[in-house]
Order: structure tokens, then sequence, then C-alpha cells
């Protein structure tokens, strides 16, 4: 089965532009190829990502707790980008490195870009919310209220709220000569309160901070409205300050630089480090400020003043801040307003006829391979019920797992435990530095201990990316090892709402190659030989760039389909350039950042990029080349890594071959409907802005795939 080009935007569909147009014509072709400009940055093609998700807020076609869903998405997103990206750009500012960027800038120049790009995309999401959303919601009577509209049984029952729930957990903390500027915990939400004082008529200010233990917006009795909960503090702030007049108010909220700094070689005990660190980052200095947009001139300069901030480091919102907290409306029970949902189905060779009893997930594998597409198909009934199975199987002798993130509604460290329990040899690698899930792991990390199973906390250098499980039986045969191979986290709840896939098998090749990995991340080796398995940080990047430059030697005969979250890695790029300039059709479906220019004459005119950006997140990684097999035919890859210097170099990742035809065509029957998507596809052009692609297919990917589900399971 081949898989098609992606159709040109520009040749048969309606475009819809996205950003501002960079133009490319006049550009001499020969100094592009050697020009920084041949690269995207990085930071640009994230805000790119995030402004694709914020037009799904304003797509007036999708269910309004769908649009509300994703506007809470773009909110969140932002702040991971400032406490990370921007965090890390201010570091390099401060500390005077001049060092540039692949593509040219350095981090004075980025932050200037992403600031002038994040004020209009802000702008945008505020009129989203207050000109979509806030009345389309109010129209089926979902009312985001503000205290002016509250009749008197209103007010009674917030003054109820506020006494029983809200006033015992605040602390309002003044500033005086005597109590010095508290300090602003990060994305925490807070009020600045000017206190008059009748008596000797002084003015200080007040810090309140709105408790982030308690719901975003307060639902009134009707479960129907909303109140942001810093209006109802506002409005009870004479109780907070009992024979004072509190006079001006407004809401702030700060982030700060959230990413651990690990000295992992003076590191005694790396989990110790792990949780000083976390300690710190309470600490982190502050990267931005969100204010109500009427503050005034003298509170604003006292908080820019007293966190270290600049004039550029101000947003103001002229709509409630941390619009993430509309999840909490998403959680309305209004099924009417939100996506149909979906039931994952189990894949149809691990259903047993008998529907009380699993089927034997080992004797299926010892079958063939199964081919898991989550959340089309499910994570319960496949790599959790093989997980259980192993824990529970008398012939099972050791179970090894990588957990990068998981979740608290996981079978699998039940499993672990029980397995370690009935003593079989168990292994867990937990993965410490998994960035804002730190915390989590390490609560992972202790249970399973105390559980007797073995636990290795990660690497030093290296951050355990890989998704793998090994288990080890021992059969008539001999000693037979199963594993799984995916690209998605041992996490069933995330399961339900990312685009993943997984391999389960017996194939004694990838089972002895696990069984180095695994060795490798347990004890000590140098060099270990993988027969079948692409590692990072040692086989990935070499592989996937032969397999590239084999497809390039075919010329126009070559062909390449890559699927992932990010583009990122400058000599991957370069090649697939070279690739392109030798003829080779290349389609790529990324769905977050892209730093490579596709389409322009005489350097990537073979090349077309695309994203998928809809109800589920798109996160399988897919690496197919037409000649990769041995025998010339086409290969498949999947696994954890995508193409960025931090997956290639600075990670354990895996990434197996899909060489079995008919799970082979499953992978190419994904890429096709990816490529066909004229619903859910944006496509980038050479100017490097993104374009909606609209055609007339009405093929729409998620949709599709739900539907071919349907129809294997019969």
């Amino acid at each position: 089965m081949s898989v098609e080009p992606a159709p040109s935007p520009t040749a048969s569909h309606h475009v819809a532009e996205l950003g501002v147009s960079r133009p490319v014509d006049g550009i001499d072709i020969d100094e592009l190829r050697r020009s920084p400009q041949r690269y995207v940055n990085r930071e640009l093609s994230w805000l790119d990502f995030d402004a694709r998700v914020l037009a799904l807020a304003a797509n007036p076609q999708l269910p309004l707790l769908e649009r509300a869903k994703f506007l809470a998405i773009f909110s969140q997103n932002l702040d991971e980008f400032f406490q990370v990206r921007v965090a890390g750009l201010k570091d390099q500012v401060a500390a005077g490195l001049g060092k540039t960027t692949a593509d040219g800038r350095n981090a004075a120049t980025q932050l200037a870009e992403i600031r002038e790009r994040l004020l209009g995309l802000t702008a945008q999401a505020e009129a989203v919310f207050q000109d979509e959303i806030v009345p389309g919601l109010a129209e089926v009577g979902i009312v985001f209220s503000g205290l002016d509209e509250l009749d008197d049984d209103d007010r009674k029952y917030l003054d109820e709220v506020f006494e029983r729930r809200v006033f015992p957990v605040l602390t309002p903390l003044a500033v005086d000569p005597g109590h010095p500027f508290p300090y602003i915990s990060d994305l925490s939400l807070n009020l600045a309160v000017v206190v008059h004082d009748p008596v000797s008529g002084d003015r200080r200010f007040a810090r309140v901070k709105v408790p982030n233990l308690l719901p975003r917006f307060v639902v009134m009795p009707d479960g129907e409205r909303f109140v942001p909960l810093e209006q109802v503090i506002a409005a009870h702030l004479d109780v907070l300050f009992p024979g004072m007049e509190p006079g001006m108010h407004y809401a702030f909220r700060v982030t700060r630089n959230a990413d651990l700094t690990l000295e992992e070689e003076e590191a005694d005990d790396l989990l110790e480090a792990v949780e000083l660190e976390l300690r710190r980052r309470r600490f982190g200095r502050a990267v931005r400020l969100e204010v109500d947009a009427a503050v005034s001139e003298e509170i604003l300069d006292l908080l820019t003043r007293e966190l270290d901030l600049a004039p550029d480091d101000v947003y103001r919102n002229a709509c409630p801040l941390d619009l993430g907290g509309l999840w909490s409306v998403h959680a309305l029970d209004r099924p009417d307003l939100k996506d149909e949902p979906w039931v994952p189905i189990t894949q149809p060779r691990l259903t047993n006829p008998d529907p009380d009893e699993p089927v034997d997930v080992f004797s299926v594998l010892r079958d063939g391979d199964v081919l898991v597409h989550h959340p089309y198909e499910s994570f319960s009934s496949s790599v959790e019920e093989f997980i259980r199975q192993a824990s529970r199987d008398p012939h099972v002798l050791a179970i090894k797992l990588t957990l990068y993130r998981t979740s608290s509604d996981t079978s699998i460290i039940t499993s672990l435990v029980r397995a370690a329990e009935r003593g079989k040899q168990v292994a867990a690698l937990v993965e410490l530095k998994a960035r804002f899930d730190e915390k989590k792991n390490i609560g992972w990390a202790r249970e399973l201990e105390k559980a007797g199973v073995h636990v290795v906390y990660g690497l030093m250098g290296l951050k355990i990316h890989t998704k793998t499980t090994l288990v080890v039986r021992e059969e008539a045969e001999g000693i037979r090892r199963y594993c799984h191979v995916g690209t998605g986290n041992y996490n069933p709840k995330t399961a339900r709402l990312y685009e993943d896939l997984g391999l389960l098998t017996a194939d004694p090749k990838i089972g002895s190659d696990l069984t180095q990995l695994f060795n490798l991340l347990t004890g000590f080796a140098r060099e270990p030989q993988f027969e079948k398995l692409l590692v990072s940080p040692s086989t990935v990047r070499p592989g996937i760039t032969a397999l590239i430059e084999n497809e390039a030697r075919l010329g126009a005969e070559g062909r390449i389909v890559l699927k992932m979250n990010s583009l990122v890695d400058p000599a991957v790029i370069d090649a697939l350039y070279a690739a392109s300039q030798a003829g080779t059709s290349i389609d790529l479906v990324v769905r977050g950042i892209c730093c490579l220019r596709p389409g322009v004459p005489g350097l990537s005119d073979n090349i077309r990029v695309r994203s998928i950006v809809g109800r589920y997140l798109e996160h399988s990684r897919i690496y197919h080349f037409a000649h990769g097999a041995a025998d010339g035919g086409p290969i498949c890859y999947i696994g954890s890594a995508d193409l960025m210097p931090r997956n290639l170099d600075r990670r354990v990742e895996a990434l197996v071959p899909i060489e079995r035809p008919e799970l082979l065509a499953r992978l190419e029957e994904i890429l096709a409907v990816n490529l066909a998507d004229d619903v859910l596809a944006w496509s980038l052009r050479p100017d490097t802005t993104w374009a909606r692609v609209q055609g007339g297919a009405g093929v729409e990917t998620h949709r599709r795939l739900e539907d071919l589900a349907l129809e294997r399971r019969g």
C-alpha cells in the first residue's frame, strides 16, 4: 500500500491564513541553503502551534464546551511556555550569552518577537472568550456572572459560601515597614488591594492570595451560573481588613521560572537532588505578570518593582485571569454542548468470545504481533491487561518497565506491586526529571520501593523517555520474552485523550534488544548492540539519517512520510532538504514545532508539511520509508522519539520497526487518513505561515479513525 502525497492547499483548497506573511520571493536559493533562514525559529513555531489550538476555540462549528476546553488548553500551554522557554531565554540574556539559534536569532531578539506575537494571540483569546464563548454559553443557560448582575438572594448565597469555604483559608498580607513584600508563588492568582486606615490616614498595599485549593469559579445554586472566585473575595474585603477601608483592588498573577536546574554530576542521590530542586522551583525568578487591564499605575509600578520585572513582562487582561480554569466549566454535565463521547474498542485480536473472560495475551502474542492504536482501541484491555496478566501468571519470572508519566487511576502500579509481592523480579525505571511530574514520580517510586520493586531513578545526564515493558516468562520450550514498545506514556488518562500507538510482541530479537536496553539502564554497559531497535542517544540519529539518505539515493522513486510531535534537529532537517533536492517526495505530519521550511524552490520543493489539531492530541511517531526494509520494501518505525536534539542526543528513546505486512498496512492507513484530512489539517507554507486546509472531501482524521476502528471490530 502506498501513501499518496498530501494535496497542495494552494492548488485545490480554499486557504485561511494564520500569522503574518513572511515573503520568500527574491531570496537567492544558493544563499538560503547556507543561511540560517532555512530554519524556522523553534519558539515562534511553538507559538504558531498554540495559535492553531486557539483557532479551535474560535471555531463556531465546535460544541461550546469543547471551545471552552480549547481556550483552557491554550492558556495552560502559554503558562508552560513562559515557565520553561521564556524563562530560559531570560536566563541567557541575564548571563550575557550572545549565542544564536540555528535560525540566527539571539535570546533578546527572540524575546522581542515572542512579545509581539503574544500580544496578538492574547488579544484574540480575550475576544473569543468575551465575544463568543461567554454570550454563546449564556444563550444555553450557562452564565458567567459579575457581582453587579446578582440579586439579593444570590449575594446572600455568596456570603454563605465565603464564610463557610473561602474565608477560613485566606491570609491577607500587608506591606509596610514591618511587613516586607510577600513572596508570590508561581501561577498563583492574587488580589492587590489598597487599604486606607481611617485613624492614621495611611494608605497601605495588601495582597490576598486566591486559594488554588478552591475551584476557579463559584457555581451558583442553579448549577449554571459562575462567578469568578476573586470577585467573591473582593466583595468581602471589609471582612478581611476589619476597621480599615479597602479601596482599589486588582487581580494579578505571576509566572516564574519552573525548569529544574540539576547539577547531576555533583549529586550523590538523584532523588534528594530532585526534591531539593522542587523546593527551589517555588522561588524561581518571575518572568511574567498578568494583571487586570484596569490596574492603576501606582499598583503596577509597585508590582513590577518588587517582582523585578520590566514593562515588556507585563500582560494586561480584560477578561478573568487564568482561563485554564475553564476546565471546571467543561466538566459540567451538559453532553449537548460536548463532542459525542467515544468508547474505545478492544483490539479485535485481544477480544475473547467469552465476554466475562479476558483473552490470554501471551497465547495471542505467540501467534503474532498486535498493534494497538489509542484512543480508538482500549489501553485498559491491551497494555494494562498485558501487565496485569504478567503480574498474576505463575510462569512469569520478571517484569521490567519504564515510567515517565502515569496517573493515579492506573492499574499498572498495582500490578507491579502485586508482582513483587508474589516473588517476581520487578524493575521500574522511574524518570524523576519528567517536567512537572517530578513530585508524582517521587511518590510512585517510594510506593514501589516499599513493595520490594527494584526502582532506578533515571540516568545521570539523560532522561529516560522510552515507553517499554519487558516480561520474561518460563515456558515448556524455555524462556520467552514478551514486549511492549509504545509512543505514549503508561497513563490511562492520557490514553483516552492522546493519539498513540503500541506494539505488543513476542519477537525474540526485540526481546533480546529490550533485555540489552534494560541492562544498560539498570546496570553498566558500553555501546550495547541492538539488532532491531533504534535507541537514543546512540542509534536513532544515525538510523533515521541513513533511512532518509537511502530514499534520497533513489531520487524520484524515493518516498518518505514522517509523523511526529516536533521537528527541530538541524542535521535531520538538512538531510530532508538534500532528499528533496534529489527529487524524493516527502510528507511531514508535525503536530507542534516544525523548524523546516517546505515548498521553497530549489531547497524543499518536494516537501509538504501539515499539522492535525483537533479532538485528540496527535502524539504518535510514525517514520515510514518506502524502501527502508532489507528487501527494498517499505518499513515503519514507531516509538517515543521526536526529531529534536533533546530526543536524539539527551534522552533514552526507543523506536521499533513494524515489519509484518498487515501491521504495516495499518500504519500506512493512518498516514493516508492524515494526509487526506481537509477538516482538521493546517499546511505550512514557504513563508513559514500556517494555512488551514479546507477542501470538499470532508475527511476528518479523528472521526475517520473512529469509523475504521468500528469497522475492524465488525
